[in-house]
């Protein structure tokens, strides 16, 4: 069975930047696409970034330039530097597999516990 745990969140001052970790277990990203996911309180899950099996990015509007994804399918993990956060990217942020289309479409039903980023102003 996939596990995939996150890890790396922390409170940090706005300005300030957090490296995520996504673990997956019983499973390999080699060769699949792979996304980061946040949730907001009181807020639907909503789309990141994402890389391609071949190393491609793309992101939303609202983290271009701040975050970046990277992946290391030797240790099958995925990562997410995030720069210069702001208040408003408080959230729990978790990975999974997707489905590279628009919108991407997450494979695992089952998610992780995700890594909680809090940022003050």
């Amino acid at each position: 069975q996939v596990q995939l745990v996150e890890s790396g969140g922390g409170l940090v001052q706005a300005g300030g930047s957090l490296r995520l970790s996504c673990v997956v277990s019983g499973g390999t990203i080699s060769g699949a696409a792979m996304g980061w996911f946040r949730q907001a309180p009181g807020k639907e899950r909503e789309f990141v970034g994402g890389i391609s099996w071949s190393g491609t990015t793309r992101y939303v509007d609202s983290v271009k330039g701040r975050f970046t994804i990277s992946r290391d399918n030797a240790k099958n993990t995925v990562y997410l530097q995030t720069n210069s956060l702001k208040p408003e990217d408080t959230a729990v942020y978790f990975c999974n597999k997707i489905i590279n289309s628009v919108p991407p479409i997450p494979i695992y039903d089952s998610w992780g516990q995700g890594a909680q980023v809090t940022v003050s102003s």
